[in-house]
């Protein structure tokens, strides 16, 4: 090429293209010979538009959010002067639950079972055929603050304790779990209870073979309460006290129980068939023992959280001692996520604190394998229980 001109021309030419090649290559993020990306261009301004007069900006949203948790702990009785004060803790048993304050606060609502009354008064109390084993537990009235203060949202009245001291003990346990604002059900004056936390409602009916109280016998009864409650409810809790009672009455069989002549149900037949009218949890008490987990239609059943907070007139050895506290998440819809188990055992006379051994937990997972082999549950040497 003779033409010195035409030459400049094309070297200029093919100068400019590979500027613009490399600059166009760094844009891009090329990697250097050493893998690190190069920074030769500036970054680009993030321009950033003002939302329209009249609009909010969009939150981010919290994942968390799309999960609703709900703690069920056993049987609480917390002293009682009856038949004498001996049997009350010191400083009016205000210790008894704080070793579990944060974890039964964690949750957008805490449920237990309430053995016993609350009544400062005198009451009938309760007469037994056979009165070595018959007990009867009063606790004063302001005790209830220690649930208050725990964090308890609801209680169960449906057992065999709620009637201990006939009418008056009744009535003074509403007045003053309704005074504290906690909510109750399980009575044939208190069939069921709705409360709202975090703009969701949820419902909750309770059920048990005793006198007085609604009946589990009666499946079409418990249909029609479940069925109402889902009607003004977002989440339906059902709580029931049956089975047989006992470390020898751990498993859950399926079929009838009967304990001292008395009918304690069929818990699984009662379960299912709350749950196929809308209930989304069920929580189960009355053997005094862990019993085992399962899940139906993906609603979540355990069938005994056992002894939780039961101080001096109850047996603690063994099996009886020690407690799952199990605190379930679920979608809006009742729809069961997962569950986390905190293994507590009781101390001294009895009060709950968390079990390093996590014997609770080990129960549960013996449980489960025995009692629903098939079962879609699995649960860690953890505790978290969650579907295969």
């Amino acid at each position: 090429m003779n033409n010195p001109s035409l030459k400049s021309s094309l070297v200029f030419i093919f100068t400019f293209l590979c500027f613009i090649n490399f600059s166009s290559g760094q844009s891009r993020g090329m990697n250097n010979p050493q893998g690190e990306k190069m920074s030769v261009n500036p970054p680009p301004i993030e321009i950033k538009t003002p939302p329209l007069p009249g609009l909010l900006p969009v939150p981010e949203i919290d994942p968390d959010r799309r999960f609703i948790s709900i703690i069920g702990v056993g049987d609480i009785m917390m002293g009682t002067n009856y038949p004498d004060n001996s049997y009350l803790p010191a400083n009016d048993g205000r210790h008894l639950l704080m070793p579990l304050h944060d974890v039964l606060q964690s949750a957008t609502v805490t449920f237990g079972n309430l053995e016993g009354v609350l009544l400062d008064g005198e009451g009938t109390v309760k007469r037994c055929r056979n009165p070595d084993l018959c007990f009867a537990f009063r606790s004063p009235e302001r005790y209830v603050y220690n649930l208050v203060e725990a964090g308890f949202d609801m209680v169960s009245l449906a057992n065999n304790h709620t009637g201990d001291f006939g009418p008056e003990g009744r009535r003074a346990t509403v007045r003053a779990l309704t005074d504290a604002g906690i909510a109750f059900a399980g009575t044939l004056d208190y069939p069921k209870t709705i409360i709202e936390r975090d703009r969701l409602k949820f419902g909750m009916a309770a059920f048990a073979p005793n006198v007085g109280t609604v009946s589990i016998h009666d499946i079409a009864n418990a249909q029609r309460i479940v069925r109402e409650l889902k009607e003004k409810s977002d989440i339906v809790i059902v709580s029931f006290h049956g089975g047989a009672e006992g470390a020898d009455h751990q498993n859950v069989t399926c079929e009838t129980e009967l304990y001292l002549g008395e009918n304690r149900g069929n818990v699984c037949h009662f379960a299912r068939s709350v749950i196929d009218a809308g209930a989304d949890i069920v929580f189960g008490h009355g053997p005094h023992v862990t019993r085992s987990v399962d899940i139906y239609k993906d609603r979540f059943i355990v069938y005994s959280l056992g002894n939780f907070c039961t101080y001096a007139r109850f047996n603690l050895r063994g099996e009886n001692g020690i407690a799952p506290l199990i605190k379930v998440f679920t979608a809006p819809d009742g729809k069961f996520i997962k569950a986390e188990v905190t293994p507590i055992r009781q101390t001294g006379r009895g009060g709950p604190v968390i079990d390093p051994d996590k014997r609770a937990i080990r129960s549960l997972q013996r449980l489960l394998s025995e009692d629903f082999p098939n079962s879609q549950l699995s649960i860690t040497d953890d505790g978290i229980i969650r579907k295969r």
